[in-house]
């Protein structure tokens, strides 16, 4: 476990040094929350001074809605949530798969290359959607056990999701064959990838540290009747968390284009090093399938 965790660690330090190369990465996990807060907000203002509100808003919480039509409108929500983290994602790992061949991509590049994968888009949302719906009844039926049963169902539909978005993007294929797709790579891959993946999520955690001390120092400052002192020091803490979690989701974004370029054709980009994509890949070379 811990040589997997270096290998991660590793392979997140090669793909900081991609993203180096093309900062304005970042940009995409950020408009992908900015939109989220739109979407978020274009739902709940409708609803807002109608009986449904507080379902919508308590369905978040683990709470049951009461009214089948609150169920319609958190499918809706979900389609729509899906569709544009999916997009930006698209945008992002298109623009990294360009990195990783020698060009130079740019975001319009990005989001050009996602636009025409519209249709791949919207059709996952629409599968993402209903699982998230379905996973939801059944977090609703019992607390504890429909809970479990859910965390249980959603991890392992995470796991089995891990490369659609690169698959969406490169391959070009509905759902279903996207689906099959991906767990056919995670299944040949016996999922070292995903291991290997939580040494980059540690580096990203270390990366956030100094956002956390300023963000609790200043806390202490506001107790400690320094307002001023203290909201410096919490805002800037609350900034460098923010700007870290960008910089992480870029960053495993680029990990998961090597990862899939390696999986899916035993391809090394030249900016990774091959020993590491095969420890990854439990030291056997990937074969194009």
């Amino acid at each position: 476990m811990f040589e997997r965790m270096k290998t991660g660690w590793e392979l997140g330090l090669q793909s900081f040094g991609v993203l180096r190369h093309d900062k304005e990465l970042v940009l995409f996990p950020l408009m992908s929350g900015a939109a989220c807060l739109l979407v978020l907000t274009s739902f709940a203002l409708p609803l807002w001074n109608t009986p449904w509100f507080h379902q919508f808003f308590d369905a978040q919480d683990h709470q049951a809605p009461q009214n089948p039509i609150v169920y319609v409108i958190l499918f809706a929500f979900y389609v729509v949530n899906y569709f544009v983290i999916v997009f930006f994602n698209a945008a992002l790992v298109s623009c990294a798969l360009k990195r990783l061949a020698g060009g130079d991509p740019t975001v319009g590049y990005g989001l050009k290359q996602a636009m025409a994968r519209l249709p791949q888009i919207a059709a996952w949302a629409v599968v993402s959607g209903t699982v998230g719906l379905v996973l939801k009844m059944i977090e609703s039926k019992s607390d504890k056990i429909g809970q479990l049963v859910a965390s249980l169902v959603g991890a392992g539909w995470a796991i089995a999701t891990y490369f659609v978005v690169p698959i969406l993007v490169v391959e070009q294929v509905g759902p279903w064959q996207a689906l099959k797709r991906s767990t056919s790579l995670i299944r040949r891959t016996w999922g070292e990838a995903l291991v290997g993946n939580a040494g980059t999520g540690l580096l990203v955690m270390l990366g956030m540290i100094p956002g956390f001390i300023s963000f609790v120092v200043g806390i202490v400052l506001f107790a400690a009747n320094q307002p001023i002192a203290g909201g410096i020091l919490f805002g800037l803490g609350a900034i460098w968390i923010a700007l870290a979690s960008l910089v992480g989701t870029a960053v495993q974004s680029i990990l998961l284009t090597a990862l899939y370029l390696y999986a899916a054709g035993g391809t090394t980009p030249p900016q990774f090093d091959e020993s590491l994509l095969k420890q990854a890949f439990g030291s056997k070379k990937a074969k194009a399938v």
